[in-house]
């Protein structure tokens, strides 16, 4: 009988302690939801959300990212979601800081989704 109880105490011992790895993995976790950029490996300048989708869209080149992202802050206007004169507006300023690629239009009609959903912006 006490050999029983002793493996049972065992048992509820490594349970224990399995718990108390699970939770540490969840803290972890829990802290990478509420601060991303840690989770990631940006580089310094790329230091907020709307900053990071470009340069996860943008072939993570942080150049091109803060370039269009500047481009963005430039052009828009309040209330430019919505307001077809002034995402055109928004739409130009991307295209410009993309650059003469050759499937520019193509990119600069994505990246202009991608920064509508921004709040940044």
């Amino acid at each position: 009988m006490s050999q029983l109880l002793n493996e049972l105490i065992a048992q509820r011992k490594a349970e224990a302690l399995a718990y108390e790895a699970y939770m540490q993995r969840l803290r972890e976790l829990a802290q990478q939801v509420k601060t991303p950029g840690s989770a990631g490996d940006y580089p310094p300048e790329v230091d907020t959300p709307a900053r990071r989708a470009l340069y996860d869209n943008l072939d993570r080149d942080p150049d091109l990212a803060l370039r269009v992202d500047e481009a963005i802050r430039r052009a828009k206007k309040d209330d430019w979601r919505g307001h077809t004169v002034k995402e055109r507006q928004v739409l130009y300023a991307v295209r410009q800081a993309l650059g003469s690629a050759p499937d520019t239009d193509a990119e600069a009609q994505r990246i202009l989704a991608i920064a509508k959903e921004q709040d940044e912006y």
